[in-house]
C-alpha cells in the first residue's frame, strides 16, 4: 500500500524538529512585516505559528521553540548590526559573525521567557489565545525595550505604520498596537483549531479589533499650533570612512554651508548627527560664528549635530546644536540614551582593548541628562533626539506637551545598505503617530524624511544621494492619551489580562478536580 502522503506530511510537521523547524522559519520571514517590505500581515501569521505550537508544548518545549522563533526573528531583521560590527569595528569576518550571533542569540531570550511563562499560565485555549499568550508578548516586548538599555527593533506594533491598527498608537503607544496584533494571531489561530465552535466568535473579535482602528484613524487628538513653516533638510552623504579624516573635514564644512545657502528661503535648515566633523570649541569662533551671521541675517535657523567637550569635567557629548534666526546664542541638547559599544562600553575596564571593536571610535560619550532645557528655534519648541534615542517613546514624549516639532538627527551609514534604516525610519514614525507630532529627520547617507503629525511620509530622499529634502511642516499643540500616561497604561492592562487568565485557569482547574 502507498503510504498516505497528507498523514505523512502532518506527521513531518508534528514531529519535534518539524516543529522546531515551522517556528524558525516563521520567525524569520516575520521581518517581512516590516520596511522596506511592509507586508504587515505577516506580524500576524508569523506568531500565529508559534502561538498555535506553544498549545501544546511543555515549559521546555514552548522555552525551545520561543528561541528558536526569535533566532530566526532577529538572525535576519537585526543582521544589519554585523555591517557596523565588521565593516566599521575591524574585527574580521569569523569575529564579526561571533558577535552578531550572540547579539541574536541574547535578543531571543526574550521569546524564549515567554515561552516559558505561556505554558506556566495554563488555561483552555481559549484563555491563552485570548488573555495570556497576547499580554506576555507584549510585555516581553516591553521588557526588551528597556533591559540593558533597551533594544525596541521589530515591536509587532511597527509594522503597522501604515494600517489602521496604528491609530491605537495614541492611545496607548507602540506597545498597544503590538498587543492589538498579538491578539489578531491569537484569533486566527482559534479560528483555524476551533472554527466549529469559536469560528463566529473570532471573526467578531478580529473585526471589532480592526474597526477600532478605523473608528480612532477619525480621532484628532491634537490641532495645529501657530503657522507652517518651511523646511529643508540636508541629507550630505558623506562616507563613513572619510567623515573624520582631517582633509575632509573643510570639504565637508564647505558643502553644508553651500547646501544651507541655497535654501535661505526656508525657516529651519536640518542637518544630520555630526555633520560638523569637529570639536565645538575648534569652530566656535571661525565656522560657527559665520553660520550664526548668516542665520541672523537670512532670518532661517539653522540645527545640526557636532560633538562636544567639558574641558572642566573632561566628559564628552553627542550634542544637536541650534542657532534661532531671532538668537545669537547657540543652544545645546546633549543625547541622553547613548548606544552600548557604540558610544560607550559597558564592563569598559575589562573589555577596551580585547578586540577592535571596542574601540570604535567616538565610543566613550557621557549621557546629557534627562532634565535638559528645550531647544527653541521660530517660536517653536523641539522636542530633539539624537539616532537611536527616538526608538524610545516613553522618552520621546517628556518633551510635551511643550514640543510642537519632533527632531531627529541620525547617522544610519554604520548600517550601510542594510535594513536597519527603512526600519529607523519606520520606527520614528511611529513616534509621530504616538504624539501627534510632526518629525523632521535628517540622516547622513538616508533615509531623510518629512514625517507629518500622523506619521505619513510628506517628502523623503533615497539613500546614499546627496539632497535637500524641503517641504513644510505644521506645528501641532496638544496632548495625546500616551503622552499624558506613556506606556504605564498598557502595562496595567496586560497585567489585568494575565490574572484574569490565571483566575479563569484556576476556576477550571478547580471545577475539573
Amino acid at each position: 500500500m502507498k503510504p498516505d502522503s497528507a498523514a505523512l506530511g502532518s506527521s513531518i510537521l508534528n514531529s519535534s524538529w518539524g516543529k522546531k523547524c515551522q517556528v524558525l522559519i516563521a520567525g524569520a520571514l516575520l521581518p517581512l512585516a516590516f520596511a522596506p517590505f511592509d507586508l504587515s500581515l505577516f506580524a500576524i501569521v508569523s506568531p500565529a505559528v508559534l502561538f498555535a505550537i506553544w498549545l501544546g508544548d511543555t515549559p521546555r518545549q514552548a522555552m525551545t521553540h520561543g528561541f528558536l522563533f526569535g533566532l530566526g526573528q532577529f538572525g535576519t531583521g537585526a543582521s544589519w548590526v554585523y555591517v557596523s560590527i565588521n565593516e566599521f569595528g575591524h574585527t574580521g569576518f569569523i569575529v564579526a559573525l561571533f558577535l552578531t550571533l550572540s547579539f541574536v542569540a541574547v535578543l531571543a531570550l526574550f521569546p524564549l521567557l515567554v515561552g516559558y511563562l505561556v505554558r506556566r499560565i495554563r488555561g483552555s485555549d481559549t484563555i491563552m489565545l485570548l488573555l495570556s499568550i497576547p499580554a506576555l508578548w507584549t510585555l516581553g516586548e516591553w521588557m526588551r525595550g528597556w533591559f540593558l538599555s533597551g533594544f525596541s527593533w521589530l515591536h509587532l506594533g511597527y509594522s503597522q505604520t501604515d494600517t489602521w491598527l496604528s491609530a491605537y498608537a495614541p492611545v496607548g503607544g507602540v506597545y498597544l498596537v503590538s498587543w492589538v496584533v498579538a491578539m489578531l494571531a491569537g484569533l486566527l489561530v482559534l479560528l483555524l483549531r476551533h472554527w466549529r465552535r469559536q469560528g463566529i466568535k473570532a471573526v467578531l473579535l478580529s473585526g471589532l479589533l480592526i474597526s477600532g482602528g478605523f473608528v480612532l484613524q477619525k480621532v484628532e487628538w491634537v490641532s495645529a499650533a501657530g503657522d507652517a513653516l518651511k523646511v529643508s533638510l540636508i541629507q550630505g552623504n558623506i562616507s563613513q570612512h572619510n567623515k573624520w579624516q582631517s582633509d575632509q573635514r573643510q570639504p565637508t564644512l564647505s558643502m553644508y554651508r553651500r547646501l544651507t545657502e541655497e535654501h535661505l528661503d526656508s525657516d529651519i535648515v536640518i542637518w544630520p548627527e555630526t555633520a560638523i566633523p569637529a570639536w565645538f570649541h575648534s569652530v566656535q569662533d571661525g565656522y560657527l560664528k559665520e553660520l550664526t551671521s548668516l542665520a541672523v541675517e537670512s532670518k532661517t535657523s539653522i540645527i545640526t549635530g557636532i560633538v562636544m567637550a567639558n574641558p572642566r569635567t573632561g566628559k564628552y557629548y553627542n550634542s544637536l546644536i541650534a542657532i534661532d534666526s531671532s538668537n545669537p546664542e547657540v543652544q545645546f541638547y546633549n543625547k541622553d540614551h547613548l548606544v552600548p559599544f557604540g558610544e560607550y562600553v559597558p564592563l569598559e575596564s575589562w573589555l577596551r582593548g580585547l578586540i577592535g571593536f571596542f574601540e570604535l571610535p567616538m565610543s566613550n560619550f557621557s549621557r546629557g541628562g534627562q532634565q535638559q532645557p528645550l531647544i527653541s528655534v521660530n517660536g517653536q519648541q523641539i522636542g530633539s533626539s539624537i539616532c537611536y534615542e527616538i526608538a524610545f517613546g516613553e522618552e520621546v514624549i517628556n518633551a510635551l506637551p511643550a514640543a510642537s516639532i519632533l527632531v531627529n538627527i541620525s547617522n544610519d551609514a554604520w548600517f550601510g545598505g542594510s535594513l536597519g534604516p527603512y526600519q529607523h525610519l519606520q520606527i520614528a514614525r511611529m513616534r509621530s503617530i504616538e504624539t501627534g507630532r510632526p518629525l523632521l529627520r535628517a540622516t547622513n547617507t538616508g533615509i531623510t524624511a518629512i514625517v507629518d503629525h500622523h506619521g505619513k511620509i510628506q517628502n523623503s530622499a533615497p539613500q546614499d544621494k546627496r539632497l535637500v529634502v524641503s517641504g513644510s511642516v505644521q506645528p501641532q499643540q496638544g496632548t495625546t492619551p500616551y503622552v499624558r500616561v506613556g506606556n504605564m497604561l498598557v502595562i496595567v492592562f496586560m497585567l489585568l489580562l494575565l490574572f484574569f487568565a490565571e483566575m479563569f485557569s484556576g476556576r477550571r482547574r478547580h471545577e475539573s478536580g
